[in-house]
């Protein structure tokens, strides 16, 4: 019996070249949006990183891009309240989402937002994919599910990145698995392979940049 969201395998040199080529190439920050009618204009494909605060998200696609803060990483949990967006390359956005989950900002900017990331998810129509990225200290958070259901009824497909893998043991690592899975079952978009992912040691990365040029060549 295949087992439901299983790990993505490692590319082929074929495919991590493609990948590696095209992260290769300068990373540009664009803009930050803070109203739907700041958007750049959707000209190209998009794939966005959702995450709760502190979940390693800078981080993550600091090493993606291979560039030492393109995204800024903060101290201050829930402090990105901007949608960022990159350049990478001439026909793909990277698409950096406000940190949720973080129960000290003011209400009213909680509320703002919520409100901007459903008018982006729900009304881009060059976003192929999201990643959500889930901390694999933790595993998925009611704040988590929350950002699922959304890109449920959206009819976004997002696709889940444990992060953090290197601060976890192996023996946990299967526990945590076996959390996320379980929440994911429940999610209609939820793409059907979950990526692990370190920035500090590089796991995942090559996976993570193969799927995304993939994501290009379709």
């Amino acid at each position: 019996m295949q087992m439901r969201f299983p790990l993505a395998e490692e590319p082929d040199p074929q495919d991590a070249e493609t990948g590696r080529l095209l992260f290769a190439r300068e990373s540009i920050f664009v803009k930050g949006v803070v109203a739907m009618s700041g958007l750049p204009p959707a000209d190209r494909l998009e794939i966005c990183f959702a995450g709760r605060s502190n979940v390693g998200k800078s981080s993550l696609i600091n090493a993606l891009t291979g560039t030492k803060g393109l995204a800024r990483a903060s101290n201050t949990p829930g402090r990105t309240q901007e949608i960022n967006f990159f350049t990478q390359g001439p026909d793909l956005y990277l698409v950096d989402l406000p940190g949720y989950g973080y129960a000290n900002a003011p209400l009213p900017v909680v509320e703002k937002w919520q409100r901007l990331l459903k008018q982006y998810l729900s009304g881009r129509q060059t976003l192929r994919r999201a990643f959500v990225l889930v901390d694999a200290r933790h595993g998925v958070k009611p704040v988590d599910e929350e950002i699922m259901s959304l890109l449920d009824t959206s009819a976004v497909t997002f696709q889940c990145v444990l992060t953090k893998l290197d601060k976890i043991k192996a023996a946990e690592r299967d526990k945590v698995l076996t959390q996320v899975r379980g929440a994911l079952a429940k999610h209609t978009a939820a793409y059907p392979e979950i990526v692990l992912t370190s920035s500090e040691k590089g796991d995942g990365i090559a996976t993570l940049r193969a799927i995304i040029a993939g994501l290009l060549q379709e």
